[in-house]
């Protein structure tokens, strides 16, 4: 076979090497570390075309200049390599490495052009003698022990400060990076020449392999289970050949001795002992190493036992989470409640807060938006989320700052989601392990059977500690409640004194104006203009005095001190009187006002009470009618029921005016209330929903009451523009009959008030 044959065997075996790790350093460029993979790939391409250049370069007197090429390339490539570890450990001071290989190639320059005339001998003692010629190499050596030391002290720096035991592992997967490239340099600079390089493919493969890959094998694991396998087999080896020359030593003597018997016996002792044998030595070096040694099964069912009937929420906190921390060996750990909120906008948003006892520390809550990348996340997996994913994934790079900073701060290493009715009620967080080593997948199952099974228990706490804090805003909302009815019954005191105080203060001083104005009206002598402003202060006197004899009487109410002078009374005749008094201001504003009643039987009640009820009751109903509308007052006797024993009389007056809104039925019979606008008062009885004193219907309300009856609307709702109307209903209960006594009833009365006015 010809060299160029074997040359070109030997280039396509060299790419076949390098180019899938230049393809896979490109590929796994989105993991996070993309200027360090392309470091990578940089670093496995001047490799190859180191090894390329080796190939096909002429084997003669040139073969020193292409060591000191290689010297010069090995410097080259180390300074790759701690650049790209700068990189892929998030250190700015990569570029005072390619700063020092910037001036080292300055130096290079100067030494091989000689720019500053240095002699071809640079140094001797007689033995040995430093050419200006080998200045070159020498001066590489020199940048690549810089270098070496430099990254020996930046990976144990960066592995002393990482705080992710999975980022600390990663690390650790860059010493066989430098061991391979030492070894590689080191036999280089003695001379020896290896073809290939493997040990810088190896390097070139390592590399790759640990910044594109995210999650790579626990190395401890691994070694620990090396080292356990070592000392299965030492140990079996050992306790074999020991046995044998003991047995040996005992019945070797004997005529009888037969090794193969001894060796069978001895291996069926091994056999029957290895299995504890084996398990001792395992405990025996995880123990030496700080392995993690916990039972799973064991350590979930305590567990299930401890929490299983805990209520109080700090209290099964405390407690779920203590006994992961001691099961399992942990630094730290927290319990976090979520509450899901929906904002005006329609953002969902989780609210993150610790379940703590009071005398802890309280952590700051967090808001989680639910587009958010951990949110998101969470809901979508519904599985584990470590902070060296959070820190390094691609994923979580759109991550808010402040969600950021607030996980950092918990110091946590990973969280597990706690699901109930597929919904997100809780969050476990947990710190280091106190062994130092990483968490497995064993591990992550364990902690999600832990949250599985507190999602049962949370959510029990969880509907417990809301009880309670409803209990307790309850008691607070009644305390103020309390505090509120106090006020308002001060308020209310003070109003029915004020009314009280009024009412008797000015009735006096009324009388008076009313005395005098009366006697100059009747003054023939006096000029007619002044009579006529002499009748304005009069009808305003009187209106005056109206209200204050509903003050008066409402007044009289709140003290319950309105005692009805009881006899009988017509009922139809008395709403006759009260209906003709109030037809003129009816007949102003064209509307309609009739009776429809049956024979009804006579009441025991005030005259005067009842006048007054009927007189607020049909001028409510003017007043709040439109123009042109109508106004009916019936009735019908009420036979013996339980709440009227003797039966009674119920009246209704109906409207066809503006209507009541249903909230505000009971509202309209309670002292001074306006309906509208406060400031829209009137002088007149019926104007269309003019304002007055606000007393008319609570008056009404009190004389129903002060005789035992009832009052109440009943109406559509309100509208101004429809005009649904209204009907108030007042019932006034009949007295027992004494002995002998006959029950009276009016004759039926049916009749237009307004008609008969006109005539």
């Amino acid at each position: 076979m010809n060299t160029s044959l074997l040359q070109f065997i030997y280039l396509i075996l060299l790419a076949a090497l390098y180019l899938p790790v230049i393809f896979f350093a490109i590929q796994r460029r989105d993991e996070g570390h993309e200027a360090a993979t392309w470091l990578v790939a940089l670093y496995a391409l001047l490799a190859l075309v180191l090894n390329v250049t080796e190939a096909i370069w002429p084997i003669g007197e040139d073969a020193l200049l292409f060591q000191e090429i290689q010297t010069y390339v090995a410097f080259t490539l180390a300074t790759i390599t701690i650049v790209a570890l700068k990189t892929f450990i998030k250190r700015e001071t990569w570029w005072a490495w390619f700063g020092l290989w910037v001036l080292w190639i300055l130096g290079l320059a100067l030494i091989l052009t000689n720019a500053l005339n240095l002699p071809e001998t640079l140094w001797t003692n007689g033995t040995l003698v430093l050419f200006r010629s080998r200045l070159g190499p020498a001066w590489a050596i020199l940048g690549w022990l810089i270098v070496a030391i430099g990254l020996i002290l930046a990976l144990a720096n960066a592995n002393r400060q990482a705080r992710q035991q999975l980022f600390r592992n990663r690390l650790n997967y860059w010493w066989p990076v430098l061991f391979l490239m030492f070894i590689n340099d080191i036999i280089l600079f003695a001379g020896i020449n290896i073809i290939g390089q493997p040990f810088r493919l190896a390097v070139a493969i390592t590399m790759a392999y640990v910044i594109g890959t995210h999650h790579v094998p626990d190395l401890k694991g691994i070694t620990r289970r090396v080292i356990v396998y070592i000392a299965i087999i030492i140990t079996v080896v050992g306790f074999y050949v020991a046995g044998f020359l003991l047995i040996q030593a005992v019945f070797g003597a004997d005529s009888n001795f037969n090794p193969l018997v001894a060796g069978a016996s001895i291996s069926l002792l091994l056999a029957v002992i290895f299995t504890p044998l084996a398990s001792l030595i395992s405990r025996t070096i995880n123990k030496w190493l700080k392995g993690d040694q916990y039972d799973a099964s064991v350590t979930i069912h305590q567990y299930s036992e401890s929490i299983s009937n805990i209520l109080d929420m700090d209290r099964l906190a405390s407690i779920a989470v203590g006994i992961i921390l001691e099961g399992m060996q942990i630094e730290r750990g927290f319990l976090f409640l979520v509450d899901g909120e929906r904002q005006a906008d329609g953002r969902k948003i989780y609210k993150l807060r610790s379940a703590r006892s009071p005398e802890e520390r309280q952590l700051v809550a967090v808001e989680l938006e639910e587009s958010g990348t951990i949110a998101s996340y969470f809901i979508r997996e519904q599985r584990p989320l470590l902070q060296y994913d959070l820190d390094l994934l691609p994923a979580f790079k759109q991550t808010h700052p402040f969600e950021r900073d607030w996980f950092s701060q918990l110091r946590a290493e990973v969280y597990i989601p706690i699901f109930a009715k597929k919904q997100w009620i809780g969050l476990l967080a947990f710190g280091s392990k106190l062994s130092g080593n990483r968490y497995t997948k064993d591990d992550l199952v364990t902690l999600s059977s832990h949250a599985s099974q507190t999602a049962v228990a949370l959510e029990n706490a969880r509907l417990v500690d809301n009880l309670m804090r409803l209990n307790n805003e309850l008691r607070q909302a009644r305390r103020a409640l309390e505090k509120n009815n106090q006020s308002l019954e001060r308020l209310d005191q003070a109003k029915s004194d004020f009314i009280s105080i009024a009412s008797h203060e000015l009735r006096t001083p009324l009388t008076v104006i009313k005395g005098y104005t009366e006697m100059l009206m009747e003054d023939a002598n006096l000029d007619h203009n002044i009579k006529h402003m002499m009748k304005g202060i009069h009808d305003g006197t009187m209106r005056l005095h109206e209200v204050m004899d509903s003050m008066f009487d409402i007044a009289q109410i709140d003290a319950r001190s309105l005692k009805p002078h009881l006899q009988p009374v017509e009922l139809g005749h008395l709403i006759k009187e009260v209906c003709m008094e109030d037809a003129k201001s009816i007949k102003e504003r064209e509307q309609t006002l009739s009776i429809d009643l049956p024979p009804l039987p006579h009441v025991k009640a005030d005259p005067n009470l009842l006048k007054k009820l009927f007189h607020h009751i049909v001028r409510n109903a003017a007043k709040f009618s439109p123009n042109k509308g109508k106004i009916t007052i019936t009735g019908h006797h009420i036979p013996a029921i339980i709440n009227l024993p003797n039966g009674g009389v119920e009246i209704i007056v109906s409207d066809s005016g503006v209507g009541v809104d249903p909230n505000l039925r009971d509202i309209i019979f309670t002292k001074f209330y306006q309906p509208g606008e406060l400031g829209k008062h009137s002088t007149s009885k019926t104007r269309f929903k003019g304002g007055g004193a606000g007393l008319g219907l609570a008056l009404s309300k009190g004389i129903v009451e002060a005789h035992g009856g009832r009052i109440w609307v009943e109406s559509p709702g309100y509208d101004e523009v429809n005009f649904p109307g209204s009907q108030f209903h007042v019932i006034l209960p009949l007295t027992k009959l004494e002995n002998g006594e006959q029950q009276r009833e009016s004759e039926g009365m049916k009749f237009e008030v307004t008609k008969a006015a006109e005539k």
